[in-house]
């Protein structure tokens, strides 16, 4: 196994034992770093990479959502996350083909935030101080 294999499965190891990682995950991480390793060492620029860490349409899960540019799997993929990739959530989702109304959240914690909203029913409580007014 060459070096560059060695560091990135060394780098991957320790990531993999603080968060949960998909065999998928794994996998892309350790290409991506790989090559990144390679060009540092043989003094060549990495290019940026122009293919999604994970494929979009399996990114939204029942309770993770997957970053497309880094990989790395959130309940909630958060503006601030997406910030450190230079992009807005409007510029994500065009960019890996989600509707402008998609939530970048996993499907569990949207599921629970909908009842939990139902249940409150704000809606009648508006409309009771409307009418009390």
């Amino acid at each position: 196994m060459e070096d560059y294999l060695k560091q990135a499965v060394e780098i991957v190891k320790a990531q993999a034992s603080v968060r949960n990682m998909n065999e998928e995950e794994i996998t892309s991480m350790i290409k991506a770093l790989a090559g990144s390793i390679r060009g540092v060492a043989e003094g060549v620029t990495p290019a940026i990479e122009t293919e999604p860490a994970i494929d979009p349409k399996k990114a939204i899960r029942e309770r993770s959502v997957t970053c497309c540019e880094c990989g790395k799997s959130f309940k909630v993929l958060t503006k601030r996350h997406l910030i450190t990739h230079g992009l807005t959530p409007e510029q994500y989702k065009e960019k890996y083909g989600y509707k402008k109304g998609t939530s970048l959240v996993a499907k569990s914690l949207a599921r629970s935030r909908r009842e939990t909203m139902q249940g409150m029913k704000l809606w009648e409580r508006r409309k009771k101080a409307v009418k009390a007014e």
